[in-house]
């Protein structure tokens, strides 16, 4: 089996949190220097349908920072991309112990978006259907969550 490649990050429908959480985390890596630069992030989500746009308001809040989430389609999670995962970051823990019950082989590194944080929630509520201030407080916090997210992938990737 080829080494890890990417960073996988994962919600329910693929359509708000983990498109927004993928981008934001590539935008933030793209900064940085090797190897972080260079893995990519993708997302997807354990509920997910194929093929279906981020929402308008995920579209809206990304835009508010200068990321373009325009072009998004949603993504299943599947067991060959887990295989191929570096790392899986989740945005509750229920998307956590869905991966942890269904996958075989489960994913070594699959872990909370805000995991490391060290304050405030763990978890990303889901924004679906809600004002886009809940998806600009869900932005927030996962901006909140790249600092500590890009020195754990710094520490994973020495590590291998």
């Amino acid at each position: 089996m080829p080494a890890p490649a990417y960073i996988a990050v994962v919600c329910t429908a693929n359509i708000c949190r983990s498109p927004m959480g993928a981008a934001l985390l590539r935008h933030a890596l793209a900064a940085k220097p090797e190897p972080l630069r260079s893995i990519p992030v993708i997302s997807a989500g354990v509920s997910a349908r194929a093929g279906e746009p981020a929402t308008e308001n995920s579209v809206i809040a990304l835009k508010k920072v200068g990321i373009d989430l325009g072009r998004h389609v949603s993504t299943p999670l599947t067991q060959e991309l887990l295989d191929g995962a570096l790392a899986v970051l989740v945005m509750t823990k229920s998307h956590r112990d869905m991966i942890e019950a269904t996958a075989d082989p489960v994913p070594r590194e699959v872990r909370l978006f805000r995991e490391f944080v060290g304050k405030g929630s763990l978890e990303i509520a889901d924004p679906y259907g809600l004002s886009l201030s809940a998806y600009e407080t869900a932005r927030d916090e996962m901006v909140e969550a790249i600092p500590s997210l890009v020195d754990y992938f710094s520490k994973l990737l020495a590590k291998k």
